[in-house]
């Protein structure tokens, strides 16, 4: 069996920089052992598997197609850089014609649509409520130490923990920040948490990015996820609240980093724009 496979770095117009994706393209179903093994074998943050829905549907042609998305570790409910990733294959190497292409997956439909140099995710907007501190005090040090802690979100909805770190600090202490994920996996005492969000307010000297954040979600085998739609789906809810606006960009200040321009919507939903840059096409053989 082959199957085409393509390598896309999301939320980036440079090669080896934003967030990489493998992308597959199915013809059929494949079983769920065998995409946790092809996801395994990929060994990046996340492979999405697009797949036709029905016979005759066509990857250049068809506007509607499954897909779902794996880490090395287990299936997750939402990716939003590797359904970046999937759009970018069917527009740029599958040269598909349509001007929205329509994904059906665990979290419901999401659109994507191809907007001059960018592709526009239509994503749902996850709020964060108040968490309280004690719960996950523990959590919170192994990630950040002695750093002064301005607010506690927790979305039940994602199961991330938001960590909003004081305005005092900029960019470059939570990019400098030296963090051990691995520990994060016996500091989590509450068995709720599966993604840790770390976010710091943007300034004037910021290159105009309305707020900063890293991710991390060792729960699902990501130690660091160097660029995070699903992760701006709750805090795009949350910096909107706080900066009242609704048209924001971001930058998550991983090693490799990438922008996000967000748009948030008054359906309570979200349009998160990025570019992409294919580094690899190919074939796996089994």
């Amino acid at each position: 069996m082959q199957i085409p496979v393509i390598t896309v770095d999301a939320f980036t117009n440079r090669p080896f920089s934003g967030n990489p994706a493998a992308v597959c393209l199915l013809e059929n179903d494949l079983d769920e052992d065998l995409l946790q093994k092809i996801a395994t074998e990929m060994n990046l943050s996340e492979t999405a598997f697009i797949r036709k829905l029905k016979p005759g549907d066509d990857f250049s042609k068809s506007s509607c197609f499954g897909l779902r998305w794996f880490t090395p570790a287990n299936e997750v409910p939402l990716c939003g850089h590797a359904t970046l990733a999937s759009a970018a294959v069917l527009f740029h190497v599958q040269k598909n014609t349509n001007s929205v292409l329509t994904f059906v997956t665990l979290s419901g439909e999401l659109k994507a649509r191809h907007v001059k140099d960018h592709i526009v995710l239509d994503l749902p907007l996850y709020t964060a409520y108040p968490q309280e501190l004690k719960e996950v005090e523990e959590l919170i040090k192994a990630a950040v130490g002695d750093m002064i802690v301005q607010d506690v979100r927790y979305s039940p909805d994602t199961r991330k923990l938001l960590v909003r770190l004081s305005d005092t600090y900029e960019r470059s202490v939570l990019e400098n920040l030296k963090v051990s994920a691995q520990h994060f996996l016996s500091a989590e005492k509450t068995g709720k948490v599966k993604g840790l969000i770390l976010t710091v307010k943007g300034n004037s000297s910021g290159k105009g990015h309305d707020f900063y954040s890293r991710y991390f979600s060792p729960w699902y085998g990501i130690l660091e996820d160097p660029v995070t739609g699903s992760a701006h789906a709750v805090l795009s809810s949350y910096w909107s609240e706080q900066l009242g606006k609704k048209e924001m960009l971001a930058f998550q200040c991983s090693r490799r980093g990438g922008e996000l321009k967000i748009s948030v919507r008054s359906d309570g939903r979200i349009d998160i724009a990025g570019q992409t840059a294919i580094v690899l096409k190919g074939n796996l053989t089994f």
